[in-house]
Formats: structure tokens, C-alpha cells, sequence
């Protein structure tokens, strides 16, 4: 095929896309909270984004979001972490398990975590100690994200 055509047409592919949407658009909140519980990790993880672009609107979600940050999947876990930070001052019942994935193994999480905990202003205040500790974390973009979110929780 001749290179040019190729061009056009990857370029037709990227700019029309396959046709199909994603898994979590168009959902409300109750459907995106009922893929938190779907045996697989990938819809587990698709619901979760979902819920983070609902903001403040998601937080009847909050007890499932939390359940998922014990989730065996470090990005259903990360996710979780994205949506109670973006649900705000109103996710404050999930601060101790946003407190608790300050301590995960993977430094993403731990990194969401303090974002999160920052994003939750003055309701996250009880993460004060831990976010110090994070302060020393040996990953450089967790024990920056610790700052910042101390900054904000102040």
C-alpha cells in the first residue's frame, strides 16, 4: 500500500475512532457503583473512572469506592483513589481508607492517595500524620503529592 494512503487512512481511524464507546460512558452513578462489583478488575477499574468524572455527584458511591481500595488490582485501586478525590470535601467518610492506601505498595496508589486527601480540603485533616510521613516516601512523585496535599488540607 502506498505510504501516503496509508497515512490518510490512519489518520481517518484515529480522528473517527472504531465507533463504539466506552464501557463507562453514558452511566449513571448506581451503574458505574454496580461495575465496582463485577468479577472483572477491567470493569472494576472502568467503573471507578466513570464515577470520577461524576464529581461530587458520585458520592453515594463513596462506600463501594473505599471497598475498592482494598481491590487485589493496583489500578481499580488507583482509580478508586481518583474518584473519592474528585467527589471532594463530601467524600470525608472515606478518609481513613484514603489514609490506609497511603501505606500501599504501589507508590501510584499511595501517590493517588495523597491527591486525593489534598483534593478533600480542611474534611481531610485527620491524614495530617500520615501525609508527614509520606513526606519521606521513596518515590519522588508520592512525597511531592504528600506536600501538596498538606498544603491544602491546612
Amino acid at each position: 500500500m502506498h505510504p501516503r494512503l496509508m497515512g490518510w487512512l490512519l489518520l481517518a481511524l484515529l480522528l473517527l475512532g472504531c465507533g463504539r464507546k466506552p464501557p463507562y460512558q453514558g452511566r449513571s452513578v448506581s451503574e458505574l457503583e454496580h461495575m465496582l462489583d463485577d468479577p472483572s478488575p477491567t470493569a472494576q477499574a472502568q467503573g471507578a473512572f466513570g464515577l470520577s468524572l461524576h464529581g461530587a455527584e458520585a458520592r453515594p458511591a463513596i462506600p463501594a469506592l473505599t471497598r475498592a481500595l482494598k481491590s487485589p488490582d493496583t489500578l481499580v485501586r488507583q482509580q478508586a483513589a481518583v474518584a473519592l478525590g474528585n467527589i471532594g470535601a463530601d467524600a470525608e467518610e472515606g478518609v481513613p481508607a484514603l489514609i490506609e492506601a497511603l501505606r500501599d505498595p504501589e507508590w501510584s496508589v499511595r501517590r493517588q492517595a495523597a491527591v486525593a486527601l489534598g483534593q478533600m480540603g480542611s474534611s481531610a485533616r485527620a491524614a495530617e500524620l500520615e501525609l508527614r510521613r509520606c513526606q519521606r516516601d521513596k518515590n519522588t512523585l508520592v512525597h511531592k503529592a504528600a506536600a501538596e496535599a498538606l498544603g491544602k488540607i491546612n
